[in-house]
């Protein structure tokens, strides 16, 4: 089955959700592209406050994005999306009992070897994706969406093991999202991301105060570093 084909079945099974919502300068905004705003910035708000709950609606909110994506060709973005539901999976499993003793997870920054790992699978990951996309699909916008799927891999991770440095790569990837959603005529969810950009600041702020208040050995054999 062609990338098409598989466009075409999830559209006939989700269709209403696609359906316009609200129509505001000419751009009609659908009905997941709205729940995704709602979830979305809900979501972020409880990462932010640490709450077990950003994770179910996580999910729910990158099934509706999924979607979305897939309606106006941003193939990378709605695959990225499955991964993110494994991811929110893993990420639930580890706030609950990824601590020492299989307790709750605390806050900590990344060790210089992590940062290593993850900057070459991000570079990778942006390599091979930018070939796949610009050969295999009508993506106006390859490298992008390439790159903004591979930073919003390695800050999920981030967020996942609760490292604090995850909101940098989040800010880094909302500088890019912004542009490029408006550019897909996705103004809501544009809008939505630059909420998402002032959630981040807030949430970078908050975990530094709660990693410099329990400072932890980094996972790599890295000593913490606090503020």
């Amino acid at each position: 089955m062609t990338i098409k084909e598989v466009v075409v079945a999830l559209t006939d099974l989700l269709g209403p959700l696609l359906e316009p919502a609200i129509t505001l300068g000419g751009v009609s905004t659908s009905w997941a592209e709205l729940l995704g705003f709602a979830t979305g910035a809900l979501t972020v708000w409880l990462v932010v406050r640490q709450h077990i709950w950003n994770w179910p609606i996580g999910v729910a909110n990158v099934v509706l994005l999924g979607l979305v994506f897939l309606a106006v060709g941003l193939y990378a973005d709605a695959a990225l999306q499955i991964v993110y539901v494994l991811l929110g999976l893993y990420g639930w499993w580890q706030w609950l009992y990824g601590g020492a003793g299989r307790t709750t997870l605390t806050v900590t920054r990344t060790g210089r070897a992590e940062w290593g790992w993850l900057v070459l699978a991000g570079a990778a990951v942006t390599a091979l994706l930018t070939a796949a996309l610009a050969t295999w699909t009508n993506s106006a916008v390859p490298f992008w969406d390439a790159l903004t799927t591979a930073l919003s891999l390695m800050a999920t991770y981030g967020q996942c093991r609760k490292r604090v440095e995850s909101w940098w790569l989040w800010i880094a990837v909302d500088l890019v999202y912004i542009p490029l959603y408006a550019y897909k005529d996705l103004y809501l969810t544009s809008v939505l991301y630059v909420l998402f950009l002032a959630l981040c600041v807030a949430g970078l702020l908050a975990w530094r105060r709660d990693s410099a208040a329990r400072p932890a050995p980094a996972p790599d054999g890295d000593a913490a570093v606090t503020r």
